[in-house]
């Protein structure tokens, strides 16, 4: 935009689901029940796993802590998106527009990491099973708990410090919530620079974490795949099976929507891939560590009073 059209923004107004006008109902119910899932999934496994001492172990702590941070994000999210869909949005604040970027960053960043945590989990589990409670002490996993938060944290600053500085020609955002590059693009200025910054960002710590999940995974199966007994290999590859789904869909969203080239997309297939990683994915993890993890059903059926079928 050029200079000569710059006014103070105090405000954004989020446009949300403005092209699917006469479908905005359906989604408001199809997302709200969606999000009650999400909401109850993971407290029902962060639950599960405080009260069983069998899930007292490295695995299930970084379960809860992702089960936690995903939480999060979708009330970062989901609830002003809801409201938006029956007409109740209001603008939002520069400053609760960046609250709400911050918290979504740091949050997304922190779901990267825990789950590169988890995928180093299942390394040591496999690959040095003798030494496993040793390396993975308590210790060591609130490190790397901390970690995850720290550079989130580090990174949700950067980012938010580079975008707010700019000065916004316009407040229509073109998206559901306050995320870069909608926000970017009511900018006065040029945002080349900016841009390429939130490149190099989103593929350090996209590119980076789902580097080292997969070096974890080929060091894994190259391990179980040495396992005599066919029983063996295939309690192994069931103890990493749920975790391996979530690092795909998670990864494969992420990757879909911050390192493809910034035109590539209509404002249509943008939200339809946003709504993919802040609606579904959430979902997807107590999905499949209920319905896929053996030692979690246990856990259910235990807390229930009923006996884990043989």
């Amino acid at each position: 935009m050029n200079r000569e059209n710059y006014t103070v923004v105090r405000d954004f107004v989020l446009q949300g689901f403005s092209s699917f006008h006469e479908h905005k109902l359906t989604l408001f119910v199809v997302f709200f029940a969606l999000y009650l899932l999400t909401l109850a999934g993971n407290v029902i496994i962060v639950t599960l796993i405080s009260i069983d001492r069998h899930l007292h172990t490295p695995m299930y702590f970084f379960l809860t802590m992702l089960s936690v941070s995903e939480t999060m994000y979708t009330l970062v999210i989901v609830p002003r998106m809801l409201a938006s869909l029956i007409g109740l949005s209001q603008p939002i604040s520069l400053a609760g527009c960046a609250t709400q970027m911050f918290f979504f960053i740091t949050l997304a960043i922190n779901n990267c990491f825990l789950l590169t945590a988890m995928g180093y989990d299942r390394y040591v589990a496999i690959c040095n099973p003798l030494r496993y409670m040793v390396i993975m002490s308590k210790r060591v996993c609130a490190q790397l708990v901390c970690g995850a938060c720290g550079i989130g944290l580090l990174v949700a600053i950067i980012q938010i410090s580079s975008v707010f500085r700019l000065p916004f020609c316009d407040r229509e955002v073109a998206h559901y919530f306050c995320d870069i590059r909608p926000v970017m693009k009511l900018s006065c200025d040029d945002t080349t620079l900016h841009d390429i910054i939130n490149l190099i960002v989103s593929s350090l710590v996209i590119v980076v974490p789902m580097g080292w999940v997969f070096i974890s995974y080929i060091l894994i199966i190259s391990t179980i795949l040495k396992i005599a007994s066919a029983e063996g290999r295939k309690k192994a590859f069931a103890t990493c099976a749920s975790h391996l789904t979530v690092v795909i869909v998670h990864y494969g969203c992420a990757s879909i929507a911050y390192l493809k080239p910034k035109s590539e997309n209509t404002k249509d297939q943008d939200q339809l891939i946003s709504v993919t990683y802040t609606v579904f994915t959430p979902l997807l993890n107590p999905v499949v560590y209920t319905l896929r993890n053996k030692e979690v059903k246990e856990a259910l059926y235990r807390a229930i009073g009923k006996k884990p079928p043989s």
